[in-house]
């Protein structure tokens, strides 16, 4: 069984540009490992779940400190551009990769696990709510009592009110002085669900030679509280939310008297 969303065609083709997503890619791993970090201080974190690893913002930040993470993802680009990334650093911890989306995920990974972290926005990938109580149950199910759920996704809900179009993205200059610039359309879609749909522009070329782009991919566009909700009927307890740069974080616990 899959989700209702197929977004591997979408993540196959930006993986190879995925580190210029970032306005600097080092700094972002630095940043992401040392946030997770803080996160898991005192929680007896040693072994990491990420089910949305993409190019392993997370996954390497936090085998780079020592942790042993599983890694999974849908997009076979991502997972390849992930090893590639991995292999240019010297990791303290374990770090082994996987291909599964949220609904398959127990068919390719074994728990318990101390956390889950899945950020980058891929939550609001899920577009039904079956889809998104059967990964929560997943999630729940493959954390030991006293585990770690860390959610980190942009919270649609203010943009639900403005309901914007064009949103920028970064401006980098490749090796061979080529300008990389990417941008956002985004479209939406009464529902219900609401349906919103991301048009990924990247432009790249100099001087009078440009070439653009444009990739697609769809989200529902979740709030926090809507998911805080769902935590709570899948059993989390201890949910709070924090900011972080362009996501919230959600970060819930599995009840130590859980079976």
């Amino acid at each position: 069984m899959t989700t209702s969303n197929d977004t591997t065609h979408f993540y196959d083709a930006i993986a190879e540009y995925y580190p210029l997503f970032y306005r600097d890619w080092q700094t972002q791993l630095e940043r992401e490992g040392l946030g997770l970090r803080a996160i898991f201080r005192n929680k007896g974190v040693t072994r990491v779940l990420d089910p949305s690893c993409g190019a392993g913002t997370q996954a390497i930040a936090l085998a780079q400190l020592g942790f042993q993470v599983v890694a999974t993802d849908p997009s076979p680009g991502m997972l390849r551009k992930a090893q590639e990334i991995a292999a240019q650093f010297e990791l303290r911890g374990e770090l082994e990769f996987h291909r599964a989306d949220f609904i398959s995920l127990e068919d390719v990974v074994s728990g318990p696990f101390d956390a889950v972290v899945t950020k980058g926005n891929a939550l609001p990938h899920l577009l039904t709510d079956d889809e998104i109580e059967l990964t929560l149950h997943t999630f729940y199910e493959l954390l030991r009592p006293g585990g770690v759920l860390v959610i980190g996704m942009r919270d649609f809900g203010p943009f639900m009110e403005a309901r914007p179009r064009f949103i920028p993205g970064f401006t980098h200059t490749l090796d061979d002085d080529r300008e990389f610039i990417t941008f956002d359309i985004w479209e939406w879609q009464e529902g219900p669900p609401v349906i919103a749909t991301q048009n990924l522009y990247i432009v790249q070329g100099k001087d009078d030679d440009y070439d653009t782009t444009r990739r697609q991919v769809i989200f529902r566009p979740l709030s926090t509280d809507e998911v805080k909700v769902a935590l709570l009927e899948a059993g989390f307890d201890e949910i709070s939310d924090q900011p972080d740069r362009s996501e919230r974080v959600l970060v819930a616990r599995k009840p130590l008297g859980a079976g």
